[in-house]
């Protein structure tokens, strides 16, 4: 049997094998690098599309051979060294290492940090219970899919993207659904109360029993398995399992133990290069100093940092100024956004939602930061270019249906 090899070196190791860690080896290649790439995956899996998982994956529509990123000969092709099932632990600026919970040891020439997050975690008691279960892996999704047969009652934990889409997912297989979020609304930290009314509205609808307002005490359980989730108001919700959506915690434990400047994340700059020398940061775990100051948590962009990233280790330094845009599917709903909304200071509701066909743009003095658009195609590819241009147009002429928004005479700031 041939020895494993523990110690060796690489021209670029990425750490990650989701969407940006799969994108960076991709443009490496396409920007003629020629050197020696080797991605490390936490999952067993060769790189696949996340996303689907808490949609098509988790109801059943899509099979998991039809989620690769890549062709399965892609990475053989372009001779990129696929290293999964195992975690980097460590990273050695000075020595130029990385570390794996395998004992193994590589050196690299640079390094793209693609790592993501993990899931946040609950703290209240009873969260070790059996029968609590967090959408992040296709792991993740494999044991909850293989417990719903015997499960009827079902609560969420969080009215964020990923609750709401698992509430989608649970009525249309049947199942009672009970969603708790602590704050006043569902999608209160990324969109405007026209958005977040409107899908409180359908999952209603759908026969979603919403609590706003309900903040977690604990989780009781029977013989080690949950039960019920008690909430601080004394009330305890049936539960014959749970599922967490209460956001993901960047995964960069080891890159800042090196060193690495950054708090909810590692700071990168235009070029996503961190504060360490040849190491990179990107996607989920990045947060950008240009700009709004933040992380973006989306494929578009993980895979555009990717490409930024990559561009740089082969010395073209081309700046990160992509627009953000994010997508979720609930239901017949699709929702598309395009910019961020930090900031707004005005909305206009372009439709009217009881059709179940409207956008929501917001504004910041006036001029067009995002757009929020609901079965909605043509607003969402039209807003794209007033939000590179920070539009400046009439508020009533925005909400004017009867001309489409690249027929708006524009007033540019």
């Amino acid at each position: 049997m041939k020895p494993f090899n523990l110690s060796r070196s690489f021209d670029c190791v990425i750490v990650g094998g989701g969407h940006g860690g799969s994108q960076t080896a991709a443009a490496l290649r396409q920007s003629g690098f020629t050197g020696s790439i080797a991605l490390i995956g936490a999952e067993p899996e060769v790189p696949y599309d996340r996303p689907s998982l808490s949609k098509d994956y988790l109801a059943g529509k899509k099979s998991f051979d039809r989620m690769y990123l890549r062709p399965q000969d892609f990475w053989a092709a372009r001779e990129v060294e696929l290293l999964l099932g195992r975690h980097v632990s460590a990273v050695n600026p000075e020595a130029r290492t990385v570390t794996t919970d395998r004992g193994e040891c590589f050196t690299y020439g640079q390094l793209v940090w693609a790592a993501g997050g993990d899931p946040r975690k609950l703290t209240c008691p009873g969260k070790e219970l059996t029968g609590v279960f967090y959408i992040r892996s296709k792991a993740d999704c494999d044991a909850l899919i293989d417990v719903l047969p015997d499960a009827q009652r079902i609560v969420i934990i969080g009215g964020g993207y990923i609750g709401l889409e698992a509430a989608a997912v649970f009525r249309e297989i049947g199942k009672d659904v009970i969603l708790v979020e602590a704050l006043d609304r569902v999608l209160a930290r990324v969109a405007g109360e026209p958005v977040s009314r409107f899908y409180e509205n359908e999952h209603q609808a759908h026969g979603v029993d919403i609590r706003l307002n309900s903040s977690v005490a604990s989780l009781d359980g029977t013989n080690g398995r949950v039960s019920s989730v008690v909430l601080v108001s004394g009330e305890a919700v049936a539960a014959d399992i749970v599922v967490v959506g209460i956001g993901i915690i960047p995964s960069v434990g080891p890159l800042a133990a090196a060193g690495a400047e950054g708090a909810n994340g590692i700071d990168v700059d235009a070029f996503c290069r961190t504060s360490l020398p040849d190491i990179y940061c990107i996607g989920d775990c990045a947060r950008l100093q240009n700009g709004p100051g933040i992380r973006i948590e989306s494929v578009q962009n993980a895979t555009d940092q990717a490409t930024t990233a990559a561009k740089a280790i082969c010395g073209e330094f081309k700046a990160y100024d992509a627009t953000p845009w994010f997508w979720s599917d609930q239901y017949d709903l699709k929702i598309q956004t395009v910019g961020l909304n930090c900031g707004f200071d005005s909305i206009v509701t372009r439709g009217d939602p009881a059709t179940r066909s409207f956008s929501v743009i917001y504004l910041k003095n006036g001029a067009v930061l995002a757009l929020d658009c609901i079965n909605s195609p043509r607003d969402y590819v039209q807003g794209r270019k007033l939000v590179d241009n920070a539009a400046r147009i009439d508020p009533a002429a925005l909400a004017d249906t009867s001309r489409q928004l690249k027929e708006i005479d524009l007033v540019m700031s």
